[in-house]
């Protein structure tokens, strides 16, 4: 029976053979990586320390779609925050002008219980102001009369004296209607007076005397007559006079 023979250092050496399971995985795992290298074409280092993945294709894989997973839970979790974050900033947004808005309607019932404390204060005033618009209206076609007759009297001769007078104007709500002849004015009233006097009067003197009153558009005498009782003469006469007799009491005065 042959005995091995001891080595120089009084260890025994053990042969390492392919049929070695450790040793045939090593070899198909330096296999499996050179071809790698090759197909992603790397380069190979000379003179580097060399080393050896014993991991299966299968733990590699499983790495990999771990990997996968944890890219894909990171993404969702980014798309959370941000969208959290969005709804933040929505939720804030809405709450202000919902402070706004109640901020508003405090202010619009302010208002309104203002204004209903001087509710009496603006009828009054409006009030006042329809009034005002009626006598404005009313008053648009009004002429002060006496002191009109005043003016008539005034500019007849001495000794001259009306016994009558009929009166015929306009009103706010229709035109007074004019003449059918060309060559009269425009007018707005029309005044007929009977006057005495003693004398035979001048009728073109008298005609002459009351183009001087306000607003004066033509005047006519329609007849003279004689009571011979009284020997007095009466005369009938026409005026019409346009808007300048207004008198305006109920105008306003920035017109």
């Amino acid at each position: 029976m042959s005995q091995t023979k001891p080595s120089r250092t009084g260890r025994s050496r053990r042969r390492v053979t392919q049929s070695d399971p450790a040793v045939r995985v090593a070899v198909e795992s330096a296999e499996r990586a050179k071809r790698q290298r090759r197909a992603t074409g790397s380069e190979i280092l000379v003179g580097g320390r060399p080393s050896v993945d014993l991991l299966p294709t299968e733990v590699l894989a499983d790495r990999r779609s771990r990997g996968v997973v944890r890219r894909m839970w990171a993404g969702v979790v980014l798309v959370a925050i941000v969208a959290g974050i969005a709804t933040a900033a929505a939720s804030l947004l809405a709450s202000q002008a919902h402070d706004d808005l109640t901020h508003a309607q405090d202010e619009t019932l302010s208002l309104l219980r203002q204004q209903a404390e001087y509710r009496d204060v603006r009828d009054t005033e409006a009030g006042t102001a329809l009034r005002e618009a009626a006598q404005s209206v009313g008053g648009s076609t009004e002429i002060a009369w006496q002191p009109y007759l005043g003016s008539l009297k005034a500019s007849l001769p001495a000794g001259v004296e009306i016994t009558g007078v009929a009166i015929d104007s306009a009103t706010p709500l229709e035109a007074y209607a004019q003449a059918d002849s060309p060559l009269q004015g425009e007018r707005v009233a029309t005044l007929t007076i009977d006057a005495q006097s003693p004398t035979l009067p001048s009728v073109p003197s008298w005609l002459d005397a009351v183009k001087g009153l306000k607003g004066f558009v033509d005047a006519t005498a329609n007849s003279v007559t004689l009571d011979e009782t009284t020997g007095t003469y009466t005369v009938n006469m026409t005026i019409h006079v346009d808007e300048a007799a207004y008198d305006g009491k109920y105008q306003d005065k920035g017109e």
